[in-house]
């Protein structure tokens, strides 16, 4: 982790320093805020303890603390939600203290409670701000007593659907639907229009009571063009409160941050700029004042891009929050050792005078998903990882959870690294980032790297013309990168390398090599392409000189060569082309012919799947081709990936439209909906609470005789995102 040091505000080179600290810190969480948390108590001298689940047994903040103790299975309710198996863990280890990241307990009443009668500390806030600002009802009424300003609505506790339904029309449409508990956007809903307010009702319920344990919702009016700005406070114990400045953090999809930066490029472009800074982060300060906060937090503002001199609280994060490097970056402030220092007894040395804004930095989420299906999640195994690009030291920084070898699991969330770019400006840090991203590698995995590549060089991102649709908007309007003729011809080259370097049997009958009387014959590779088609690429010669032909086309050199673990050059009628490579073969063994090889490709930030087809595999993707004509559906409606059903829409039997929702599964954190391809009736194959794997069949539509599919009927995604066909040649 490096950090670009640029205010001597840092509590290293003051008298907190010499402040009493922990010896050992629990960190009562996973993933790469655990990694982060562990890397300064390193550096404080402390002892750090990880917990993890079943599924986390090799995971790498496991592997970075000094010790480690297992709290439970893989489901979080029985695991980093267990608060008996961590404090469990505290009395095993010696633990004085215990640091929860962010999510999980780190916002939980009763946790504290639990650790301060355990005679444990815990580094966050008292008992009555996380009670206070733990419900966003009870927060918003609490600040408005406070001169905070607050977003019109309705923020009743106890409201049934019917009387929230009827308290609408006062709030009026367009309005948002929000969960009084937790965060991170599940359970919010926009709703447009009366109508569609008791289905978005019922399905925000269901959210909040799987995701917090709480269905309590409330009603706010919905700001056009927002703006998410929010607010870094500091407080400690002997009445001292400071902000850090604000995040911009605007830039969202499903209401879950996706780019970050310090500080907002809207208050920067106002000609009083710095006076409205200084009201905002005095309201953030008057909020942690209203409920004497101690330590980090986090209080989020609405501001309207037609009125950016007027802003809203929204909710304050009792917590250390996921973009707190944009802030570390701009000051030089670890936010982690003052959280400690401060739980330990430590006062802030730290006058608000004293606090500067220097540089710019900007944060970019790398999650594991398809951002052209609608985002949807995914799992896989790190076959190659480069995270930090060679001549960035200094001006970037990686906070990861990734290893090679680290199997992704579907039980958590699928954020999985934060690339954090800092520059003398907004411009540098934006080329600084997307430098970085082009040069991220995690091999094994689909990634949204090459979405944040188009989305923080999209005119309207450049310029910091931003706002919470802004995403929705662009979307459909990317030019994502497709498999072309040179990935095609890579992955064949390799192949065939592969196919040389395997033991044979003695003469040419037992080769595998095309060898003939004569000349010898072209040697066929059937890749598999991402879009479930498949494409046939001929080779004459070896891969260090070699003819080929993609799909019968024109005739090419081409020549293979390995500079480097990890990287395939490859050069195409005289163009080279550079490749992240990681090969995946079958088991020990088994030969190439019987099973199929693997290969990830990546460059720039993209990256693909490429499997090198045996004859039944390549006969499957044939038939399934001929099978399925043009523009009709697939009658199976399966499981993206592995999850729960938590909900069935419709009765075995039942007659369905096309797009009708019938399950709803949750995996990672989200639910997926998941919609008939097509009229007809319905055949259920799960049921509410069943585990489900991926692509696992959950309902089949026997097609209405009547129906006459049309374009883009063919088996949708969640969301609504349409399947790409099995077909002939390059895939997506």
């Amino acid at each position: 982790m490096t950090l670009h040091s640029t205010a001597n505000v840092s509590p290293a080179s003051s008298s907190a320093a010499r402040e009493p600290l922990f010896g050992t810190v629990l960190v009562a969480n996973r993933g790469e805020i655990a990694c982060r948390v562990i890397r300064t108590l390193r550096a404080l001298g402390i002892r750090s303890v990880a917990v993890y689940s079943d599924a986390d047994a090799g995971a790498r903040h496991v592997r970075e603390a000094d010790t480690s103790v297992r709290i439970g299975p893989a489901p979080a309710a029985e695991s980093y939600l267990n608060i008996e198996a961590v404090i469990g863990a505290c009395r095993q280890t010696g633990a004085k203290a215990v640091h929860p990241g962010y999510g999980f307990l780190s916002e939980n009443v009763d946790f504290a409670r639990a650790l301060e009668k355990a005679g444990i500390t815990f580094i966050g806030p008292g008992v009555e701000a996380l009670n206070v600002m733990g419900d966003k009802i009870r927060s918003k009424n609490h600040v408005a007593g406070y001169g905070v300003p607050v977003v019109p609505g309705v923020a009743r506790p106890g409201m049934t659907d019917a009387e929230l339904v009827e308290a609408a029309a006062a709030v009026g449409f367009p309005l948002l639907i929000k969960p009084s508990a937790g965060g991170g956007g599940k359970g919010m809903h926009a709703v447009e229009k009366a109508e569609d307010l008791p289905a978005a009702l019922a399905t925000a319920r269901r959210v909040a009571a799987s995701a917090f344990g709480d269905d309590t919702l409330f009603l706010e009016r919905l700001v056009t063009t927002p703006r998410h700005i929010e607010v870094q406070v500091l407080a400690d114990n002997h009445g001292n409160v400071i902000h850090l400045g604000e995040r911009e953090c605007s830039l969202q999809r499903r209401h879950q941050k996706v780019i970050e930066e310090a500080p907002s490029p809207l208050l920067e472009s106002l000609p009083d700029g710095a006076a409205v800074r200084a009201r905002i982060g005095e309201a953030a300060c008057n909020a942690a004042r209203s409920v004497n906060y101690s330590g980090a937090g986090t209080v989020e503002f609405l501001v309207s891009d037609d009125a950016p001199d007027e802003f809203y609280f929204m909710e304050m994060n009792t917590r250390l929050q996921v973009e707190h490097p944009v802030t570390e970056m701009v000051t030089g402030t670890d936010l982690v050792e003052w959280q400690v220092r401060i739980a330990a007894g430590g006062e802030l040395t730290v006058r608000q005078a004293d606090v500067e804004l220097s540089g710019h930095s900007v944060e970019a989420r790398v999650y594991a998903e398809v951002p052209e299906k609608n985002f949807l999640p995914s799992t896989g195994r790190v076959y190659l990882l480069d995270e930090l690009p060679s001549g960035t030291a200094g001006t970037v920084r990686v906070d990861s959870s990734l290893v090679e070898g680290l199997q992704l699991s579907s039980s958590y969330d699928p954020m999985m690294a934060k690339v954090v770019a800092w520059g003398a400006d907004r411009a540098a840090a934006l080329d600084t980032l997307d430098q970085a991203l082009a040069g991220y590698t995690a091999l094994g995995l689909a990634t949204n790297v090459e979405y944040l590549r188009l989305l923080i060089n999209d005119p309207d991102v450049r310029d910091g013309r931003l706002d919470t649709g802004l995403i929705e908007r662009k979307l459909p309007g990317l030019a994502f990168r497709r498999v072309s003729d040179a990935e095609l011809v890579a992955a064949a080259l390799f192949a065939v390398h592969a196919g040389e370097q395997a033991p044979h049997g003695p003469g040419p009958w037992q080769g595998r090599s095309g060898w003939r009387l004569g000349a010898p014959a072209p040697r066929r590779v059937s890749l598999g392409t991402p879009d479930g088609g498949l494409a046939t690429v001929a080779v004459s010669g070896s891969p260090g000189g070699s003819i080929v032909t993609v799909d019968g086309g024109k005739r090419s050199r081409a020549c293979l060569r390995f500079p480097r673990r990890g990287h395939m050059e490859l050069t195409l009628d005289g163009e080279v082309h550079e490749y992240a490579l990681a090969p995946v073969y079958p088991g020990p063994g088994t030969p190439l012919s019987d099973a199929p090889l693997q290969l990830f490709l990546g460059n720039e930030g993209w990256s693909c799947r490429l499997d090198v087809l045996t004859r039944e595999a390549r006969l499957e993707r044939v038939l399934a081709a001929i099978q399925q004509e043009e523009g009709s559906a697939d009658p199976a409606v399966r499981s993206p990936m592995p999850g729960t059903v938590v909900s069935v829409a419709v009765a075995d039997g039942d007659t369905v439209k096309a797009g009708q929702v019938l399950v709803s599964v949750e995996a990672m954190k989200m639910e997926h909906q998941l919609p008939a391809p097509l009229a007809g009736t319905v055949h259920l194959s799960t049921r509410p609470g069943e585990l489900v794997k991926a692509e696992q069949v959950v309902a089949t539509i026997h097609p209405d005789p009547e129906h006459k599919p049309g374009p883009g009927t063919a088996g949708t995604f969640p969301g609504g995102d349409t399947a790409q066909e099995p077909t002939h040649g390059k895939g997506a």
